[in-house]
């Protein structure tokens, strides 16, 4: 099986080439190699390489600047996943996309299921939600994964401020009225890796494109449970401090709790980002880590490899 997979350098991508080995050839492509705003560009690279199955992690991510660059935004985030989707039914290729809790508006009390009303209330969900509608019209076989306020060991994200800041002062100040799951981005790959295997052990190779077929449709991916933004870096904090890793703030009472209004951005976030995992753990019996779980083995790991406080990431 030839597998074409986009975006190698960002968190999602990084990690899928590595979980995706030995199900077949990797073809891995940087933003250079296969940039999704260029879309001549994805169609010469898609009929060259001529994959069994494309994996696209890549997306513009940068939430803010998009309400000032819509039109980049809809290219990368829209139009390329449709010229990649039509691409895909061409050669009768599965394709596994990546989306976000941020094509709801956040409204509802409970976690959000698949077949909720989108409603997005910023050009980055916006772009996100008319990439997955381009993908649905233009391929049969795909899995639309969305995930949620995701980190990792490569490039920026919210755990890894967290840890410089509480290195840098003694007090923070979080918002704690927008709530969601932090998912590590290994265990996005990780999870990925046994659907495409149609819940196999880790140690199976075999991919079969019709069982994509038959469960074609979109999945939430998110961790278990859920916690603000102020409880995510309480809790940050506390197993740093518990790991004897060396921070400013004495404890997490030190990081006081604001609403959201305290820090208005240039993109309007959904309050409630809170995405129900139920059709995921019924279609493939696959069950996702409380967040609290992967955020410790995590930072363990960070430590262990990265030598905290010095070198937070390479």
């Amino acid at each position: 099986m030839k597998i074409l997979l986009t975006g190698q350098t960002g968190q999602i991508g990084h990690e899928l080439a590595q979980s995706l080995q030995g199900l077949g050839e990797i073809i891995s492509v940087s933003r250079q190699q296969m940039n999704l705003a260029d879309l001549d560009q994805i169609r010469d690279v898609i009929r060259t390489t001529r994959p069994n199955l494309i994996v696209n992690p890549a997306a513009y991510t940068t939430v803010d600047k998009a309400e000032s660059e819509p039109e980049l935004a809809k290219r990368i985030n829209a139009e390329a996943p449709g010229v990649i989707a039509a691409e895909a039914q061409r050669l009768g290729a599965p394709l596994v996309h990546y989306s976000t809790d941020y094509v709801f508006d956040g409204k509802q009390d409970l976690p959000y299921e698949e077949t909720a009303q989108t409603h997005p209330i910023n050009v980055y969900g916006r772009s996100k939600r008319a990439g997955e509608e381009a993908i649905a019209r233009h391929c049969e076989a795909y899995w639309i994964l969305r995930t949620s306020w995701v980190y990792g060991a490569g490039g920026g994200n919210f755990l890894k401020t967290v840890i410089r800041l509480a290195q840098e002062q003694e007090k923070l100040i979080m918002v704690d009225d927008q709530f969601g799951a932090p998912t590590w981005s290994k265990t996005i790959s990780d999870v990925t890796r046994r659907l495409l295997l149609n819940g196999q052990a880790a140690a199976g190779t075999r991919v079969d494109p019709d069982h994509l077929r038959r469960t074609s449709g979109i999945y939430h991916i998110t961790a278990a449970g859920e916690t603000s933004w102020h409880g995510y870096a309480s809790f940050i904090v506390d197993r740093l401090r518990a790991m004897n890793v060396p921070v400013k703030i004495c404890g997490s009472d030190m990081i006081a709790p604001v609403p959201s209004s305290t820090y208005p951005t240039l993109a309007h976030r959904p309050r409630n980002s809170r995405l129900s995992g139920r059709k995921l753990t019924s279609t493939f019996g696959v069950t996702m880590p409380a967040w609290q779980t992967d955020v410790a083995t995590f930072l363990e790991e960070l430590v262990s490899e990265y030598g905290l406080p010095n070198k937070p990431s390479k």
